[in-house]
């Protein structure tokens, strides 16, 4: 009697159980050769599904088949008793979570004794009837050579371990599986990053000749060569320290591909903190490394990309594709995304992580990974860079001193920049002029903005945004340009209309004011001939200054910061709220009579101070415990990027243009049609709202529409979007 792996696709043809078994161990060897596990990722994958060799399972099938249901009977048992029974310990969760995520140990002891006791016979049944036909499940592999040496050094490495494993096997199980219903293999990317370096200098020497020369020409062109001959050091940490306005986009591309051809590495992942930096940045490698005609390189994966949304078109299919696993040459994606699979235990979210092996990883705006996550992101890294062939680049105008936390303490990055110093006097483009003691009230602060012809003013809080945004209109009247606003109370889309329409003005030289909230600084590309930047962390400070004269073109910008005091006399800028701790050691080095937010010194004595304060290596210990523990589902309940704080909320009337098709999606949503595609496509008209707000001031305006997201009943300003009055909730 045959046995089978899968139902018959669309043209009758079952999936026998022996070629699935033997295609997932192929696929799975080769993922994790290299790192050098191959043989233990191929035995895994050989026996992930051995239970389905069983009669009642075998039976459930053919019912299923028949009924389009379930088969309803277990089948990780069998694989992960062999894989135990092989030695290979926590290597066992790989099977037994091949389906719903890597388990802890005490979840894996007990389904190894479910195997051993009520589930037995149909264990043993599976085993004997599946090695008749595939007598090599019963052969347990070695473990990699490397391994021993490396766990004695690196307690956390087999944890990593585990995590490329799985990842080699579920998404060789995806792919074999996938081959059997579409009835043709997936193709491997042809193009590898290391091929691409001459195609980028090609791409970007023809986008430089099609661009108008600025003053800072001649740096960006230092800046660029640089990475360009740091590239050919060995695989490891590097800091790329570039103020803003040097080239970093394109020097930290040119130093990963020029080291992957050095080194022979198959691909480039660039992450960065925000959605919109993210398609910014994709877009401007698209139009360097993509070719009419050709497979596409330059895959942007964040969860503003809507990948469900029906398009047949090749690209599109095509990024729908890599987008599961990473099989693309150059990656364009978010921190969020990267880290949060990194540490997550899911099959969906972590059959991309093989696929870092042999990589670049280039972090851009470092300075934004949030420091209560810093201790197992930074362990994170140094065992991918020692064990797994990864090269880690960290790239920010204000490097913050990652190299005196424990997890990197006993090793160093090569810079970049050898000299930084020099570069930042050379490329210092503002003046800085503290407004703070005595400090302006929001009116005074709107008065002097409101003269400037173009002007962009930088808040702390949402609600601080949205009031000066209004006295600045009261201020500046008609005929002085648009008096613009940014914040997440905007949908996605009126921000993105408004960050295009601010760029287009700023291109043309007309006046324009904006008042925005923190999203406005990293990676945005505005110039601003005058700044304005409530009192903050120093990293956000020369944030903010890198959208004034960013292109040179004057002799010096200016950037005004400023604390407000309320009628009380009390300070009101809202930095404490947003920042904590943080806030405090910047006030210790950065001010009136003291250091600009720029000054390289300062900014190496204020960031231990700033760690030591806000508890980073305390708040890492649970999840490094819960890592050595191989507690996979804590570490991923413990591992969050962004704080949870605030809720989604859609607003149809938003764009009137869509408001139709929104509430179309809304009422699918409610009649419990399934989220995801649905969901992906309401993003462009979501805002966010504070979690206190929503049930202070917003009840009667809210109405559910599934799990967490609510539609907003009430007003959409057409400048500043949802207004809440009384909260100082800060939303990115």
């Amino acid at each position: 009697m045959e046995l089978w792996g899968h139902s018959a696709d669309e043209w009758g043809r079952r999936h026998r159980l022996e070629d699935h078994l033997r295609g997932t161990q192929e696929r799975a060897r080769r993922h994790a050769e290299v790192f050098g596990a191959g043989e233990l990722a191929a035995y895994l994958g050989i026996v992930h599904d051995v239970g389905k060799g069983a009669c009642s399972w075998q039976n459930g099938l053919l019912r299923a088949e028949a009924s389009g249901g379930r088969v309803g009977v277990p089948h990780k048992h069998a694989g992960t008793w062999l894989a135990d029974k092989a030695g290979l310990d926590v290597f066992s969760g790989v099977v037994f979570g091949h389906h719903g995520g890597l388990p802890s140990k005490a979840g894996l002891e007990a389904a190894l004794d479910e195997a051993d006791n009520e589930q037995s016979s149909l264990v043993q049944e599976a085993i004997d009837r599946v090695a008749a036909r595939v007598p090599e499940i019963l052969d347990g592999p070695d473990f990699p050579v490397w391994l021993e040496e490396a766990a004695a050094r690196d307690p956390l490495v087999v944890e990593v371990l585990v995590r490329m494993v799985f990842s080699a096997v579920v998404d060789a199980d995806f792919l074999d599986t996938e081959e059997h219903f579409a009835a043709a293999p997936r193709r491997e990317h042809p193009v590898r990053a290391c091929d691409l370096a001459e195609r980028f200098e090609e791409g970007l020497r023809a986008k430089l000749a099609r661009r108008k020369p600025t003053p800072v020409d001649g740096i960006r062109r230092r800046v660029y060569a640089q990475a360009v001959a740091a590239a050919e050091g060995p695989q490891g940490f590097y800091r790329l320290p570039a103020p803003t306005g040097s080239g970093k986009t394109f020097a930290a591309a040119g130093f990963a591909l020029h080291h992957a051809h050095r080194h022979g590495l198959r691909r480039v992942i660039v992450a960065v903190p925000f959605t919109a930096i993210t398609e910014q940045n994709a877009q401007e490698y698209r139009d360097l490394l993509d070719r009419q005609g050709e497979e596409p390189v330059v895959l942007e994966h964040h969860s503003g990309v809507d990948l469900d949304d029906g398009d047949d078109a090749p690209e599109h299919r095509w990024a729908k594709l890599a987008a599961e696993n990473w099989d693309a040459p150059f990656v364009v994606t978010t921190t969020v995304r990267l880290f949060e699979s990194l540490f997550d235990r899911r099959p969906a979210a972590t059959r991309r992580l093989h696929n870092l092996a042999g990589s670049v990883i280039v972090l851009d705006e470092v300075q934004s990974l949030p420091d209560g996550m810093l201790v197992p992101i930074l362990s994170m890294l140094r065992t991918l860079t020692e064990h797994f062939g990864v090269t880690v680049l960290l790239a920010s105008a204000t490097q913050p001193a990652f190299f005196e936390l424990s997890p990197l303490r006993d090793i160093s990055a090569r810079d970049i920049i050898t000299e930084p110093a020099p570069l930042y006097a050379e490329l210092s483009r503002v003046d800085y002029e503290w407004w703070c003691d005595p400090a302006p009230s929001l009116q005074q602060v709107a008065e002097r903005a409101a003269r400037c012809a173009s002007v962009l003013v930088v808040c702390n809080t949402t609600a601080q945004a949205g009031e000066l945004h209004q006295k600045i209109q009261r201020e500046r009247g008609a005929g002085k340009g648009p008096v613009l606003h940014l914040s997440t109370r905007m949908v996605a889309l009126h921000r993105k209309k408004t960050i295009e329409e601010i760029a287009g003005l700023n291109a043309a030289g007309a006046p324009v004011a904006v008042v925005s909230t923190q999203l406005v600084e990293a990676g945005v590309d505005l110039d601003f001939p005058e700044v304005f930047r409530a009192f903050a962390t120093a990293e956000a400070m020369q944030q903010a200054a890198g959208r004034c004269n960013r292109s040179g073109h004057l002799d010096k910008g200016r950037v005004v910061v400023f604390e407000v005091a309320g009628e009380d006399g009390r300070l009101r800028t809202g930095g404490e709220f947003v920042y904590g701790a943080a806030l405090g050691a910047t006030r210790a080095y950065f001010g009136p009579g003291r250091a600009l937010p720029d000054d390289l010194e300062a900014l190496s004595r204020y960031y231990p101070v700033r760690f030591t304060g806000k508890g980073v290596e305390k708040r890492g210990e649970e999840i490094q415990k819960a890592r050595t523990d191989c507690d996979f589902p804590k570490t991923a309940a413990l591992f969050r990027m962004i704080e949870e704080h605030t809720v989604p909320v859609v607003v149809p009337h938003a764009v009137p243009e869509a408001e139709s098709r929104v509430r179309q999606v809304i009422g699918l949503l409610r009649r419990g049609v399934p989220a995801g595609g649905l969901l992906r496509e309401l993003r462009p008209y979501l805002a966010t709202l504070p979690k206190g707000a929503v049930g202070r001031q917003a009840a009667g305006l809210l109405a559910p529409v599934a799990g967490d997201l609510c539609e907003w009943l009430g007003d959409y300003d057409p400048l500043r979007g949802i207004e809440l009055s009384d909260s100082q909730e800060y939303v990115l």
